[in-house]
């Protein structure tokens, strides 16, 4: 657990090291830009709190605009967070099989609306039973294997016998379809928008074969932070599980509209050699999911990432001394962020806020 918590007002120079932060400016922005992209259109944001962990970032995209007043969550566990800090409308975007965690989801259910990602007809009816034995509906979407060969049906017959079977259970109320895409391998904008829209068809397809039976499909949740510009051209999906663009990674830089709010703050220990210091933060601070830049030293760069520490090497361009602070900049936040207990939210070289992550390490 983290015991140091600076206090508003203290100078980012003035920071004990490693530790988190937040640039304020720059999710603000990110929140500002989501606001305006679905400002006039069906489809909304539903954020993904997988890479936030904290119910106040959520409340704050919600209050900035273009949401459906929701989240989505990826853990049961996630959800109760979400739901203890006020939020009210809860998508879990993964199965929920255990028995004990669909009961957790069904006293979620008593105090906020539920709903949750099914591929299963055996899953369906244990929600069923056990939705009924406490007294509540669970929302069900259908989730639709559209690329990453994980959970999901795999064909729109698949989908419209689940749907039928869903819509028949007590304690159930079928909402409608689920999907998720990655990029693998960015090209160029158009290549961007062609990946999304041939994976966001591939659900929209299956809800068109459910509606083709008579069942109305109220929900068409996907695609993430690369198709949030994409999903709003696609009549019939009315909603992004976004996550990343909130607090950003270089990984997804090609999205230019976002801002990299995340960072870690970190100080030189040691120079055992010309060219070479050592840094207090490590893989442990970090997401360790590619290289990780130094920001605003030129010719500065990560060497190695260590459990608790990182090597810098410099073409000489920036010298680098024992006690010199240096910020990284993450590839990607999911696994930085569940490292953290707290955001040391900053502005203008100051801690403005702190903020706690009860979303950390929820993994059941």
């Amino acid at each position: 657990m983290d015991t140091y918590r600076p206090i508003p007002g203290t100078p980012i120079e003035e920071l004990d090291t490693p530790c988190l932060l937040v640039d304020l400016d720059a999710v603000e922005h990110n929140y500002r830009a989501v606001a305006d992209i679905y400002r006039d259109t069906e489809c909304k944001m539903r954020q993904h709190t997988k890479n936030i962990k904290s119910p106040l970032l959520a409340r704050m995209q919600m209050r900035a605009g273009g949401t459906v007043d929701g989240v989505c969550c990826a853990k049961v566990s996630e959800a109760e967070v979400m739901v203890e800090g006020g939020i009210l409308d809860i998508l879990i975007a993964n199965q929920v099989t255990h028995e004990e965690k669909i009961a957790r989801m069904c006293a979620l259910a008593k105090h906020a609306d539920m709903k949750v990602c099914v591929d299963n007809r055996d899953n369906l009816h244990d929600i069923s039973r056990i939705a009924e034995t406490h007294g509540v509906k669970i929302g069900v979407l259908i989730e639709v294997d559209t690329q990453m060969g994980r959970g999901g049906v795999r064909s729109p017959e698949e989908g419209v016998a689940l749907a039928k079977v869903a819509n028949n259970l007590r304690g159930l109320d079928f909402k409608g379809v689920m999907c998720h895409e990655s990029l693998s391998e960015f090209k160029d904008h158009e290549d961007r928008f062609r990946v999304g829209r041939e994976t966001l068809q591939i659900c929209l397809e299956v809800k068109a074969a459910i509606e083709a039976q008579g069942l109305p499909v109220e929900v068409v949740s996907g695609g993430e932070t690369f198709t949030i510009d994409v999903a709003p051209t696609m009549p019939g999906v009315t909603e992004v599980e976004g996550g990343t663009y909130a607090l950003g990674g270089t990984r997804y830089g090609y999205m230019e509209q976002f801002q990299i709010a995340n960072k870690v703050l970190s100080t030189i220990i040691s120079t055992p050699r010309p060219g070479v210091a050592i840094g207090d933060a490590g893989m442990m601070a970090l997401s360790a999911m590619g290289a990780e830049l130094v920001e605003d030293m030129p010719g500065v760069t990560v060497d190695a990432l260590l459990d608790d520490h990182v090597v810098l090497k410099t073409d000489g361009t920036t010298p680098l001394n024992v006690g010199d602070q240096f910020t990284l900049v993450p590839s990607y936040q999911d696994m930085l962020i569940n490292r953290w207990d707290q955001y040391i939210a900053v502005r203008n070289g100051v801690v403005e806020q702190v903020w706690d992550i009860p979303g950390r390490g929820c993994t059941q």
